[in-house]
């Protein structure tokens, strides 16, 4: 069974790695409505939410992006930061104002390929998200479009 919740980054790894991430960290701020980023953009930065909630959307031709998952305190804003060729896979839009911490991509996969132990932490804290996402945007898309909804039962 899938957890129901995206892994945060200091349950992911310990202590010391989740310190000297956030030591590369820079806060920044997004106003209700701000696209943070758009699908089949060049995905050079992450971020880890503090405050606010942001909407996760997959562009749908001849229609309106779904929203396919939410996102709030302590969860990770973009995975596609860490896999070529570094393009945003979904779109993400601010819900509400939301403070975040951002850290650019190339930076710590350089870190991540200097220390191994880090890069394996982070490598399967990325992938515990986005096996979350791509669960979250399948129940989503069955919901929206199989005959008679076809997401998690309920």
């Amino acid at each position: 069974m899938l957890a129901t919740s995206t892994p945060r980054l200091s349950e992911a790894l310990p202590a010391e790695q989740t310190h000297r991430l956030m030591r590369l960290a820079r806060e920044v701020s997004f106003p209700t409505g701000t696209r943070i980023f758009e699908e089949g953009g060049r995905a050079d930065h992450f971020w880890i939410v503090r405050t606010g909630t942001v909407a996760l959307d997959l562009r749908v031709p001849g229609g309106r992006s779904p929203v396919i998952d939410t996102l709030g305190f302590g969860e990770l804003i973009g995975w596609s930061w860490l896999f070529p060729p570094y393009v945003w896979q979904l779109g993400a839009e601010a819900v509400s104002p939301v403070e975040a911490y951002e850290l650019d991509a190339s930076t710590v996969r350089l870190m991540c390929q200097s220390d191994p132990a880090l890069g394996t932490a982070v490598g399967q804290w990325v992938g515990r998200v986005l096996a979350r996402r791509l669960h979250a945007a399948r129940t989503r898309l069955l919901d929206l479009y199989a005959p008679y909804g076809g997401g998690a039962p309920r």
